[in-house]
């Protein structure tokens, strides 16, 4: 995003915070959206992910208060919401609302204390597109309490308390990937997280040497976690830990444990679709770690065909892709200059990622998405996207 797109952006939220409050905001932060560039549905099997920071982000203005309530208003939804610190309950009214009152709920559960603040919100992370919208605004929170209240939490702190509010209070099961991205996220460089461990390393992507682009495409397709079958995948992994623990004969915790051969010598002994669930996760873990040997090396012919195989396996053996989804795909891996493309996030719509040469952008922007409107007649969106920083006081 150009640093005139981002001024006015920060103009606009200091004229509405003086419309909604009266004078100015004591502190401005903002926290990052993410794609995933491989590692899919690996995360809560205690698995390998290799995702991206973008420059597209939650931005709060805030100033302390010096009551006990909460009170912010959010640009995008055009609400207001105030609640007190010492009751915080769901709201259904209000459902944008609920990553706020889920952050603050779980930094009181574990002992921090805090006052009330008045805040104004706005982001253009796409919204149901799979770009972690709603891990940026608790990561956001997060950091904003923390930062307003002098709480000094750590990046991991922040990563694992939003997480704990998306699973606990808003009620979606993700694992710790979307929220680890935003507090973590560097300029230029992937991060390879091993989320059993949380042990993570920055990869340098050097796109720009390359003359390389990051482009996410939003397929028209809205998609939604909590009512779409993530929350059922993930208890079919569950599913498969145990009966391979029990095949097997020895503890297994998760999916990381299992390699590729031994759950091959289990396939009799598992249902078929918890079979094929299984192999997408543990093949899937294994292209992690050779798409970042590829990166480092500098095999971009290779991060390719990783990338297109981990779409497949997403598509047949996770099945959580879908038909416009997977022509947008097929037309971006055809697209000359194209290096790659595949499905990213969660599923059942959303977005695509690719890569490739900078000088296919502009051709790519004007034709690929006349051709899926044909096909499908649904509007594709480009995002020509640079990976940016994670959560920081702007």
């Amino acid at each position: 995003m150009s640093a005139s797109l981002q001024d006015n952006r920060l103009t606009a939220l200091h004229e509405r915070f003086a419309k909604e409050f009266g004078g100015a905001p004591q502190i401005v932060v903002r926290a990052p959206g993410r794609v995933n560039l491989i590692g899919e549905h690996t995360d809560y099997n205690d698995g390998l992910v290799f995702p991206v920071a973008i420059d597209r982000d939650i931005i709060i203005a805030a100033r302390a208060t010096d009551d006990n309530f909460i009170e912010i208003y959010s640009e995008d939804y055009q609400q207001k919401d105030r609640f007190s610190i010492a009751d915080i309950i769901k709201t259904e009214e209000k459902p944008w609302s609920n990553y706020v009152r889920g952050t603050a709920a779980v930094l009181l559960k574990h002992g921090y204390k805090f006052g009330g603040f008045q805040a104004v919100s706005t982001g253009n992370v796409p919204q149901g597109a799979g770009l972690s919208s709603s891990a940026a605004y608790e990561v956001a929170v997060c950091y904003l309490i923390s930062t307003l209240s002098n709480l000094s939490l750590t990046k991991k702190q922040t990563a694992l308390f939003a997480q704990e509010a998306e699973n606990n209070f808003v009620g979606v099961n993700c694992g710790i990937m979307d929220q680890f991205i935003s507090a973590f996220g560097e300029p230029d460089s992937g991060l390879l997280i091993d989320c059993r461990t949380l042990d993570y390393k920055s990869i340098p992507l050097n796109l720009k040497g390359r003359e390389l682009a990051l482009v996410i495409v939003h397929s028209g397709v809205q998609r939604g976690l909590v009512d779409s079958k993530y929350n059922e995948r993930r208890s079919q992994c569950a599913e498969g830990v145990q009966l391979l623990a029990k095949h097997l004969k020895r503890e297994v915790k998760s999916l990381r444990e299992i390699e590729e051969l031994e759950l091959d010598e289990c396939a009799m002994a598992l249902p078929e679709i918890i079979f094929r669930r299984c192999r997408h996760v543990i093949t899937e873990n294994a292209r992690v770690s050779a798409t970042v040997e590829a990166f480092e090396t500098g095999d971009l012919a290779r991060v390719g065909k990783l990338l297109e195989a981990s779409h497949q396996s997403l598509r047949q053996d996770f099945e959580v892709s879908c038909e416009p989804v997977d022509i947008l795909v097929d037309l971006t891996a055809n697209y000359p200059g194209v290096t790659g493309a595949r499905m990213t996030g969660g599923g059942f719509g959303g977005c695509i990622v690719a890569l490739m040469e900078k000088a296919a952008v502009p051709g790519y922007t004007a034709s690929v998405p006349v051709e899926y409107l044909k096909q499908t007649g649904l509007t594709a969106t480009v995002y020509d996207c640079q990976a940016a920083a994670g959560a920081s006081t702007v």
